[in-house]
């Protein structure tokens, strides 16, 4: 059904004029608007639930810290960034799907059929990445920061700090994980080879590690468990390279 529907996409984006396209692009990106925003009134009208699945790793701790806002409007602030970053989630596959719908009239037949298998591993692999960060990497990092405190010292967190603490690992590791997804579309395409990217593993390794402090919170831990995990899909990246080579030539 998919398959068909993009097939008289592709007979209509033939006769299209340039402006036509502008058009379409428009409404692709308006709905994929509309899904993120009612993503993030839902996540909104539920942020009570939201805010305590993402304070649960900290009160799981064996020290838990005291969670305080130190402004008036710090918890309305701390849900509507909570709701935000859940309407993007949850509008994910619909955002995905807007924009492999625009792009795919001009691709291949060879490179559409790939188009609903690559749709699902993009939502798989950015859960996996959420998964990981949410029940890994964030209690190990928590436990770490709060190790560090004295038993004069008592932990107390920003809420407001915290959750966009939270909330960056999540989407980082969501991001990173869909570097194999973008390593066989790219590889199918013939832009990328398996033998570039293993002769320039070493360059790699130094863009993961800076990389990796960018995109984390400024803590040697946080830095180094998405280091390890990044260094893990490089080199999946490598073996779902060959494989879609392979494909392609078959």
């Amino acid at each position: 059904m998919m398959a068909q529907k993009l097939e008289e996409q592709k007979t209509v984006r033939k006769a299209m004029p340039f402006l036509d396209h502008l058009e379409e692009l428009r409404w692709r990106i308006l709905k994929a608007l509309i899904a993120v925003f009612a993503g993030a009134l839902l996540c909104f009208f539920l942020s009570d639930r939201l805010v305590e699945v993402l304070v649960a790793p900290a009160r799981s701790l064996s020290t838990p810290p005291k969670l305080i806002f130190l402004k008036p409007v710090g918890m309305f602030l701390v849900r509507l960034e909570a709701s935000l970053v859940g309407g993007i989630l949850l509008g994910l596959p619909v955002v995905l799907y807007q924009m492999w719908a625009f792009v795919v009239p001009g691709l291949f037949e060879r490179e559409r059929r790939t188009i609903p298998a690559l749709l699902v591993a993009s939502i798989l692999c950015f859960s996996a990445g959420v998964l990981l960060a949410y029940f890994v990497v964030i209690p190990i990092a928590l436990r770490f920061m709060i190790g560090m405190a004295t038993d004069y010292v008592e932990p107390q967190f920003d809420i407001g700090r915290y959750i966009s603490f939270i909330l960056r690992l999540l989407v980082a590791f969501g991001v990173v994980f869909e570097l194999p997804v973008f390593s066989y579309f790219f590889s199918s395409m013939g832009i990328l080879t398996p033998r570039f990217l293993r002769r320039n593993r070493r360059y790699a390794v130094v863009v993961i590690v800076v990389l990796a402090a960018v995109i984390t919170p400024p803590d040697v831990v946080s830095q180094i468990l998405m280091a390890g995990p990044l260094l893990l899909l490089y080199e999946v990246s490598i073996l779902v390279s060959d494989v879609a080579q392979r494909t392609g030539r078959s």
